[in-house]
């Protein structure tokens, strides 16, 4: 299986991983539910970690986490300074807006990546991508200009706009991990950005929320709330595993990985009984269709 198989596996467990946040934000505690979840991803790296730095597996076993320097380190921190304010801004836009709706704005993810990727990686496009990329930002502002309204649907459009602006820094993620790929062993990337994340998340919790907890939406625990982070592991895994790969294209896994809104879209029309399926499946499927001319050209 090549890269573009491994990107559409990472793309089913990133829709499985929607549907979790999704479960775990509803009338609960956006910051603490971020911080449990990225303590489930950090513990699941703890034993491997540990089993690599005691040169207990093998540098050739495909979970080694070979050491890094300082440097490096630093570059990691930025990813997940980048992913985490991603993050804060979806989290806080999905508690308060439906999964079918956050579901094709959030599709647009790899037209942004595209734009980053010609312009600082110089992958070029054919007629054919051009097109699906002039129907896909159609879609995309359509829906980002109506989608809050829909059929009475109100909602503020404060929280389209961070879903909008986490999208932004999402795509500004995925260009900065072709970057790191270059020079940083995937599993180290995930590794520690797994453990940054808690390191980040314990002082903006203890700081923002805790103190006024009472006052605020309170923490619920639910069990979904870990399966954030373990579901987000494996996606990941799989996803740098496919830009490990010499000749993958940053845009094009980008695209299978945003794949994953098809699933978190039917979980959210299934599952969560969601309202006006049909007008937003309209939005979805011309993005879609951007995205699919894309892949084909």
């Amino acid at each position: 299986m090549g890269w573009l198989g491994f990107a559409l596996l990472s793309a089913i467990f990133l829709g499985i991983y929607d549907i979790f946040k999704k479960l775990s934000v509803n009338n609960n505690a956006v910051l603490p539910v971020l911080l449990v979840g990225t303590v489930a991803s950090s513990i699941i790296f703890l034993p491997i970690w540990i089993l690599s730095i005691s040169h207990s597996i093998s540098t050739s076993n495909l979970f080694y986490i070979p050491p890094i320097n300082y440097s490096e380190h630093i570059l990691i921190l930025i990813k997940t300074l980048i992913v985490l304010t991603s993050w804060i801004f979806t989290y806080f836009a999905l508690k308060h807006l439906s999964l079918t709706t956050t579901s094709p704005i959030r599709a647009s993810g790899p037209v942004w990546t595209l734009f980053g990727a010609i312009i600082i990686y110089n992958e070029q496009l054919t007629p054919i991508q051009w097109l699906g990329l002039i129907i896909t930002l159609l879609f995309f502002f359509s829906f980002s200009a109506r989608g809050s309204n829909i059929k009475g649907e109100n909602t503020s459009k404060k929280w389209i706009w961070f879903l909008i602006l986490g999208t932004l820094a999402a795509a500004a993620s995925g260009l900065y991990d072709k970057y790191l790929m270059r020079s940083i062993h995937r599993m180290a990337i995930q590794c520690y950005f797994s453990f940054y994340q808690v390191g980040i998340m314990l002082p903006i919790v203890a700081l923002l929320w805790w103190p006024n907890r009472r006052k605020n939406t309170q923490f619920v625990w639910r069990w979904s709330i870990p399966m954030i982070g373990i579901t987000l592991v494996v996606a990941d895994f799989l996803y740098f595993y496919a830009l490990s790969y010499p000749d993958s294209l940053i845009s094009l896994v980008s695209s299978m990985r945003r794949g994953s809104v098809i699933i978190s879209f039917m979980g959210g029309a299934i599952i969560l009984k969601e309202g006006h399926i049909k007008q937003k499946a309209l939005y979805l499927i011309g993005i879609l269709a951007g995205m699919i001319l894309m892949l084909v050209g």
